[in-house]
């Protein structure tokens, strides 16, 4: 049993951790309470649709990238297209079109600010920001573990540094929206439009979110970002055909009811089916909270005192649509719409709205296109709207109210949407919690504001890790990714 790792759940944190340790030689067993894997990176059917249950842009397959090096060391390919332009950002008076290719960009970002008064500041800082990216990029990369959490992790650390990484260092402990006015960034519309890209990629606005990862953040486009075919859920499909022909079992309709610890490590689980699988070591692909609850009262006192402090994730409010194909745009097909300049971001005033890649055979009946919109959510209203005497009416309502606003939103995107809509389905934090047991239905994983709280992958007990978009970096396919190489390396070296 000195090789037996059990992961609990199917994102692609503990995908990826499975399919390195089957190929290294681990008996891996994946249980997952789900039908199909990815959790919020997955792809759900319906009526003659596949929709993309909650992100729909992937990065991180570029030369050196978290999914490039799982493709290597797997000698798997993944089922990519390139997106570019990447997405299409819609502000009250402009329109950015975030082109991954570096001279279309400075192109596309010359017009688009022409005529605002810090032009000249907002494209240097852009040229700046790309720098310290691809030095935080290749710093990354090098899989530093941070935070670290032991002496080992320190000399990996202090290894995975280069001359490249002290451009970095003015930004470490500053913000983006520090930055950005230090640099003269100023004006509407050139801090919204960080504020947007911001939003979606590390879960917070330029004042709150760290400079180093913000510039890695916005500077996703310029490194390359994908559809999947057959929808996002195709990373996690490739993921389990790896486990199985590496000899690794995912089971899927088995859900985690319950832990056995033994001397401070977790030694089996049981499912909702009666099965109980022992174990040598636990990757969790969990949120604190979610792990907290299946130990009960085993938990250690550091998970416990987290889960009481810790402010809960982002919560998404989204519409799944199926569409009449015919007039929708040629050019691009994922738009980010910003409503009001005096309304804060999310809460159906920023939408993101993605169009399956058309042509991919599955994803709509013939003629249709499959449609997700998301916006950022505080969870809290939706349970508190939910669990209140009598409150059914009232969340109805508000689902209403959320659905009609996001359709004006994404009008100004694609014009005469409403006309071409043939199947419509909401979804809220309750939903999400329903279909992927996470934590009130947060998605996205922590806002990303400080280096020096990053969270680790420890939980307080010898043989456990946490995986997926709770431990640092956090957020993306390629985040997540990021971090599972990292728990996959600390397990192998566990293992030894």
């Amino acid at each position: 049993m000195a090789n037996t790792t059990l992961i609990i759940g199917a994102g692609i944190g503990g995908l990826t951790t499975a399919a390195l340790l089957a190929k290294a030689g681990h008996d891996v067993t994946v249980l997952e309470a789900h039908v199909y894997g990815g959790g919020c990176a997955g792809t759900f059917y319906h009526q003659g649709y596949r929709f993309d249950a909650g992100a729909t842009l992937a990065g991180g397959f570029n030369p050196a990238g978290p999914h490039d090096q799982v493709a290597q060391r797997l000698g798997i390919a993944w089922p990519i297209v390139a997106a570019e332009p990447a997405w299409r950002t819609h502000l009250p008076d402009r329109v950015f079109t975030r082109f991954g290719d570096p001279t279309r960009w400075q192109v596309e970002l010359s017009r688009a600010t022409a005529g605002l008064p810090d032009q000249a500041a907002i494209l240097r800082f852009f040229e700046r920001a790309e720098t310290v990216s691809d030095a935080a990029w290749a710093f990354a990369g090098r899989r530093p573990a941070w935070p670290p959490s032991c002496v080992a992790d320190m000399v990996r650390l202090a290894g995975a540094l280069r001359p490249d990484t002290l451009i970095t260092l003015p930004h470490v402990f500053e913000s983006m929206g520090t930055w950005a006015s230090k640099s003269g960034v100023m004006s509407r519309p050139a801090r919204a439009f960080l504020d947007a890209q911001l939003l979606i990629s590390a879960q917070t606005t330029a004042v709150n979110a760290n400079a180093v990862f913000g510039a890695a953040a916005i500077d996703l486009p310029r490194k390359g970002v994908n559809h999947v075919r057959g929808g996002i859920g195709g990373i996690a499909q490739t993921l389990v055909d790896a486990i199985r022909r590496a000899g690794g079992k995912v089971l899927f309709r088995q859900q985690v009811t319950a832990l056995e610890t033994k001397g401070g490590r977790i030694v089996a689980a049981t499912t909702n089916k009666g099965l109980r699988v022992e174990c040598e070591r636990c990757v969790a692909n969990l949120t604190p909270w979610d792990l907290a609850r299946l130990l009960g009262e085993a938990a250690p006192a550091q998970l416990a005192r987290e889960t009481a402090s810790r402010p809960e994730q982002w919560g998404a409010f989204t519409l799944y649509l199926g569409v009449e194909d015919s007039g929708l745009p040629e050019d691009c097909d994922h738009h980010q719409v910003v409503g009001d300049y005096d309304l804060p971001l999310g809460e159906t005033n920023s939408v993101f709205v993605s169009l399956s890649l058309r042509g991919d055979p599955g994803r709509a009946p013939p003629g249709m296109r499959a449609i997700t919109m998301s916006t950022h959510t505080k969870a809290g209203q939706w349970w508190a709207l939910r669990q209140a005497p009598g409150g059914k009416q009232a969340y109805a309502e508000r689902v209403s109210a959320y659905t009609e606003r996001m359709l004006d939103r994404a009008e100004r995107a694609i014009p005469g949407l409403r006309q071409k809509i043939r199947l419509l389905k909401p979804g809220t934090p309750v939903t999400f919690r329903t279909f992927t047991r996470r934590h009130r239905g947060g998605v996205g994983g922590f806002p990303f504001t400080s280096l020096l709280t990053a969270r680790g992958p420890g939980v307080g007990l010898t043989n456990t890790w946490l995986v997926g978009d709770s431990i640092f970096p956090g957020q993306s396919t390629a985040g997540v990714t990021m971090g599972a190489l990292r728990v996959a390396d600390a397990v192998e070296r566990d293992s030894r």
